[in-house]
């Protein structure tokens, strides 16, 4: 594969990856706690709920940012993937202490502990081989 053909590939899977933190977090944002089924509300709880949701569609939004220019965007990308993979371990330590959650949330886990980390080296992968494409640099006056 090309070095540009596999940067389009990232681009277009970066771009239908971050539709879920964009569209789980806008969900959180709108439907609070009530948006996860149940009885009542806990105030505390919904806006805890809307918060976190707000900084995963941020999280989404940012890794969405990185598509135009992704091979020189490691830097933002790899932080990204840190906060990620930190929630990820976050939600793995839930699912030790209080149990198996629904099939959405270890979906979630995936796309935290496993997807992202993959896409992450992907990025580091197009971004080295941006480096090799590039035009020498001039010397001289």
């Amino acid at each position: 594969m090309t070095f540009e053909a596999e940067r389009r590939a990232l681009q277009r899977v970066v771009a239908v990856a971050g539709l879920v933190p964009v569209l789980g977090g806008l969900y959180g944002v709108l439907f609070g706690q009530a948006g996860l089924g149940g009885g009542s509300v806990d105030i505390s709880t919904d806006s805890h709920l809307r918060y976190l949701s707000g900084l995963l569609l941020g999280i989404g939004l940012l890794f969405w940012s990185t598509i135009p220019a992704i091979e020189s965007r490691t830097s933002l990308f790899r932080f990204l993937t840190m906060v990620v993979a930190l929630g990820g371990l976050a939600r793995l330590l839930g699912l030790w202490l209080t149990g198996v959650p629904s099939l959405t949330m270890l979906a979630a886990l995936g796309m935290e502990l496993v997807v992202t980390p993959l896409l992450c080296l992907w990025q580091i992968r197009v971004a080295n081989r941006a480096g090799e494409h590039a035009p020498p640099a001039r010397s001289g006056p």
